[in-house]
């Protein structure tokens, strides 16, 4: 097991790792609207959070040479389903054409407020 961490994605706010590689699997941690820059939250919208919560992904994916197509499963947490076709739309334009396997929850609440948070299964191909 290895632990990843990347500056280019915020740091972790408790006793966790942005990630784990496992063989040819990488698991992140969940995601949230993070600018890694500043430690500031992204303002609180669905669509620019949803936004900053991918690249903040990415950012974790390419730290350890994968890409999005290697993500096989995510999972959304959501504060509020009504943001669901915003959110959806953002993660459909940044996927592109590929499809990862996916749930979508709402929660009540997610670590600093945030609208959104995402968590990834990668592995190699």
């Amino acid at each position: 097991m290895k632990v990843i961490s990347t500056d280019n994605a915020p740091k972790a706010i408790g006793p966790y790792s942005q990630a784990v590689r496992v063989d040819d699997f990488l698991f992140l941690s969940g995601q949230i609207p993070i600018i890694p820059e500043t430690n500031e939250m992204v303002e609180d919208n669905i669509i620019l959070q949803t936004q900053q919560v991918l690249k903040n992904m990415k950012a974790i994916l390419e730290a350890e040479n994968f890409s999005l197509e290697h993500i096989v499963k995510t999972t959304v947490f959501i504060k509020d389903l009504n943001h669901f076709s915003a959110m959806n739309e953002e993660y459909s334009r940044f996927m592109g054409d590929h499809r990862p396997a996916r749930s979508t929850v709402e929660v009540n609440r997610l670590p600093k407020d945030a609208l959104i948070e995402i968590e990834v299964i990668a592995a190699r191909k």
